[in-house]
């Protein structure tokens, strides 16, 4: 099944089975491997990424339901190869740790900060609860997420 939609402002056309994972579309057809697989049922976020501005787990998401969709991933972030500031906040305090949740956990934060520029620490924790980190834990995440909010 041919299915065109944009990822990352740049139009893409694959041909694939309907019901692949967008995540593995991502990864194996596209390339762009900074959308990462955790645990593939949808658990712990690792995979996020933004289709038509909302944020989603793409391990749930069949390409057959992006067509003619915008979708934005990691690598979409950057803009004229600078880091946006959540980026630079997450690496600056440390909130980056060994990087299989950085991806998702960013993308979660970016739909955050977009949606509540100026969030609490509690609606910070709120608004990344569905992402899950395996290494020591989410203070420094967190900080950087209210780093990043408080220097707009």
């Amino acid at each position: 099944m041919k299915i065109a939609f944009t990822v990352n402002k740049t139009l893409h056309q694959v041909d694939a089975p309907p019901m692949k994972r967008l995540l593995d579309v991502l990864r194996e057809d596209l390339r762009l491997t900074g959308t990462k697989e955790g645990c593939g049922e949808g658990e712990c976020g690792a995979c996020s990424v933004f289709i038509n501005g909302e944020v989603v787990n793409s391990c749930l998401v069949p390409v057959c339901q992006v067509e003619d969709a915008e979708i934005l991933t990691i690598e979409g972030l950057a803009k004229d190869n600078r880091l946006i500031p959540l980026q630079e906040a997450m690496i600056q305090i440390g909130g980056t740790q060994c990087g299989i949740c950085t991806p998702g956990i960013v993308m979660a934060a970016k739909a955050l900060l977009d949606h509540n520029p100026q969030p609490t620490r509690d609606e910070i924790r709120a608004g990344l609860g569905g992402n899950l980190c395996r290494c020591t834990g989410y203070v420094r995440i967190i900080d950087a997420v209210e780093s990043c909010a408080s220097n707009r």
